[in-house]
Formats: structure tokens, sequence, C-alpha cells
């Protein structure tokens, strides 16, 4: 899943940065009484509001920043600008460098994914490419991607930096040219970058629940052995899991959901993408209790995994009357931990506890 309407988010996002001093000192961690078991993983979530309003959008990263020792960005290149001409070096500090200032202000550590199709469909490529007419599998659009992703490297320091997404459902879903596409764009990618940068981890993410057979699968587990070979830079593995879409009930999750897919090549893994619905969506029954519960068991996915990261793209859910029409992503807009108006449900309860635990 990606942003609703990257565009304008990101214009919000450089609005947000500007109103950091403000932010900075809104006020301390979140803290829970009682010893408990050291954590692995950082935590966080991206800036995406429910809907496009700067000062929501405010509100709720002063919100989550102290539930969080950590901040995620996921999008697709700004292809339309690309194409037109524009640097990426312009790009990245019109729509990035601000944001990406103000989450370490809060001292917040950042992970990016840049995502190379398209987030809410992963059947077709990203969306300005097919309104451009143009594809991902050019030699000049690759050339292109290479240029931001390095960029976004070079001027940006990620943490973690991720350079394609979902790779195992694109392959079960999009053309295969599309898909040989994303994996010699990011290897090259990769390349690219190991040639200033041999420090940064460098992932793509999977989907969890197309790796056990439950989204687009026969249902058996199919694992990730094509990816992890397709993929060989990887230093890290990123999970996208939401497992509504192939679970009914979070406790049934497997103990070992993260930590299989780790088998045969010892990746550390954090999830960059996921979460569950707090609310029954077309096939999907859940609750709001449905949704603690999940944050209950994935705290032992994670501990089982030794996991690096756990982020949700989404603090709060989304304003559906703010939607596009004809998407998936009323599917995802009950996911927040907080509801549009920033509400809290049950689930950040849980958020906190897990939150509260000694970080790496």
């Amino acid at each position: 899943m990606k942003s609703p309407n990257p565009a304008v988010l990101i214009r919000l996002a450089v609005t947000i940065a500007l109103a950091a001093a403000g932010v900075a000192g809104c006020g301390g961690k979140v803290t829970a009484p009682g010893a408990a078991a050291p954590r692995t993983f950082l935590m966080g979530f991206s800036a995406i509001p429910p809907r496009a309003d700067v000062n929501v959008l405010i509100q709720s990263v002063q919100m989550w920043s102290t539930r969080a020792d950590a901040a995620i960005i996921h999008s697709e290149p700004p292809w339309d600008s690309l194409i037109a001409g524009v640097p990426p070096e312009t790009l990245i500090v019109r729509e990035r460098v601000g944001l990406v200032d103000f989450f370490r202000a809060l001292g917040l550590r950042v992970v990016i994914t840049v995502d190379a199709t398209n987030g809410i469909n992963r059947a077709g490529e990203s969306q300005p490419l097919v309104d451009a007419g143009r594809s991902l599998t050019e030699p000049a659009i690759q050339t292109l991607y290479r240029r931001y992703v390095a960029a976004i490297d070079s001027m940006l320091h990620p943490d973690f930096l991720g350079l394609a997404a979902e790779t195992n459902l694109i392959r079960a879903a999009a053309p295969g040219a599309v898909y040989a596409a994303v994996v010699r764009v990011a290897n090259d990618a990769a390349a690219d970058i190991r040639g200033f940068d041999t420090a940064t981890p460098l992932y793509i993410s999977v989907q969890v629940e197309t790796a056990w057979g439950r989204l687009g699968g026969s249902g058996a587990y199919a694992g990730i052995q094509q990816d992890v070979a397709d993929f060989p830079f990887m230093t890290a593995l990123g999970l996208s899991s939401y497992p509504y879409f192939g679970w009914s009930d979070p406790d049934s999750l497997p103990l070992d959901y993260y930590e299989r897919l780790r088998h045969g090549n010892g990746l550390p893994v954090l999830v960059v993408e996921g979460g569950w619905s707090s609310r029954s969506i077309g096939t999907v029954t859940s609750s709001p209790e449905l949704q603690a519960r999940y944050f209950s068991r994935q705290a032992l996915l994670l501990d089982a995994a030794q996991a690096t990261g756990l982020f949700q793209l989404t603090f709060t859910d989304l304003d559906t009357t703010a939607l596009p029409p004809g998407t998936i992503l009323p599917y995802f807009s009950y996911n927040g931990l907080v509801d549009e108006n920033l509400a809290p449900k049950p689930a950040l309860a849980i958020w906190d506890g897990i939150f509260a635990r000694p970080a790496p």
C-alpha cells in the first residue's frame, strides 16, 4: 500500500517540516510501568494523514512521534517530474529533505522504501508512467530510477533503504517483463549505491501473505527463495504483512510467521508496512478488539524472528470520503491505531506497551 495522494502529501510533508521547531518540544516518549523484556526492533509510522489537511497532519505526527523511535517514507519516484527533466536532486530537496530533517529533529531514525511499481495495483506499473505512455521496461526509465534512488541515498542517508516493494506479489500478478525490469533496475541501483556507500542496509520487501500462499496463491507455503536469489544485494529483508487478507483470527498466525522467511538466508527482517483492519469491509470481518489482539500476537512474531523493525504506514485511519474512487484503498483505511479524528482505538494501548519495552 502507498499514500492515497502522493503529490499532495509530499507538499504537506514539506509544510510540516517548517513546523519542526514548534513540534520538537511537544513532550517525552510514552512509557509504561513494570519491567519488560527488551525489544530488538525499531517502531514507527509514516506521515500519511487521514486527509489532506496540514493541521491534522501535524497533530497526528505529534501524537505518534512520542511512541516511535523511527519513521518510514514509502513512495514511488516522482515519475512525471523525472520524465519532464527535473533533476532528482532538485526533487529531493523540494519533497524530502525537509521531512527527513523534521523526523531527525524529533530523534527518529529514518527508513525509506522506493517503490518501483504501482503500490495499490501490483498487476500494473506506476500510474504516472502509464499516463505518460512509458514503462519501467525501458532502459531510459530505468536510468531515471537509478539516478533518483542513488540521490535518495547520497542526500538523505537513510538508516535502511528499500529498492523495490512486494516483489513476490509483483511476480505473481504483473507481466513477466515488468517483474524482470524490477529485478534489473533494483540490482543496478544497488550496484550504483555500493559504488559510494558500502554501509547502508539495502532491502526489498516481500508480501508475507503471498509467501504463505494466502494471497494470490494455493494456500500452501510458497516461501521467498526466488526473491532472495533475484535480489542478492539484500543485507536486510523487508516484510509487507496485512494478515486479515488471509487469516480470520490473529491468534492463528503461526509463531514462525516471520521467522520462517529467514530460513536459508539469515537476513534480518523488518516489517516495513502492514497492519490489521479494525472494521469489517468487503470479505474482511474484523473489529477493534481483533485489531488489538493482532498487535499482541505480532509482538510474539517479531520476538521469534528477532526482528529489526516494525512500521505501519498509517497511524490514523483514512477518511474514506476523501479517497479517489475505484481503488482498493478502503481495505487499508481502518488500519490506524487512532481513527480519522485521532481518537485512540484499543490497539494503541497494546502498541504503547510494546514500545515501552527497552529499545535497541
